[in-house]
């Protein structure tokens, strides 16, 4: 898995984000598919399972996937263009590996989800309802998404 620090958390505050990736790619080896994480710009933590164009899900939209994740899928779609290494929804493949990759992702950032970024601008008593949703939860998540998109 490599992993990357990229976001300043200095205002953040106290809590797992400040230990946490800001990124992580990594092949599943129970599925051998493409997965990442990435921090959203509210602090919150997003997971990505990556199918090359053999697949039946590859070039759907995200309505039309039908798996049980955090929140339902959020997202679909290729590489953005902007994205780097170590920042953004797009990754480098290892060698011999499908370079055409169609993500499809959740986000952690829904009602009842702690964001970070924003806990610092909320009421406490707003923040006390929500919970963050830390790496390890998102990384069984997007191992649970690719149990299921494997399987399709």
């Amino acid at each position: 898995m490599k992993t990357y620090q990229t976001e300043d958390k200095t205002e953040w505050g106290e809590g797992p984000w400040q230990d946490e990736p800001d990124k992580a790619v990594w092949v599943d080896e129970a599925t051998n598919l493409d997965c990442m994480i990435h921090r959203n710009g509210v602090g919150a933590l997003c997971g990505y399972v990556g199918v090359g164009p053999d697949h039946p899900a590859y070039g759907k939209h995200y309505d039309d996937v039908d798996v049980d994740v955090h929140g339902g899928l959020t997202y679909a779609n290729t590489c953005r263009e902007t994205a780097t290494e170590d920042h953004g929804i797009c990754h480098v493949p290892e060698p011999g590996r499908e370079h055409d990759i169609w993500w499809l992702g959740f986000d952690c950032s829904h009602s009842g989800d702690l964001c970070p970024e924003m806990e610092r601008r909320m009421s406490p008593s707003l923040a006390e309802w929500q919970t963050y949703k830390t790496f390890g939860y998102v990384k069984a998540e997007v191992e649970r998404l690719a149990q299921q998109l494997e399987e399709k």
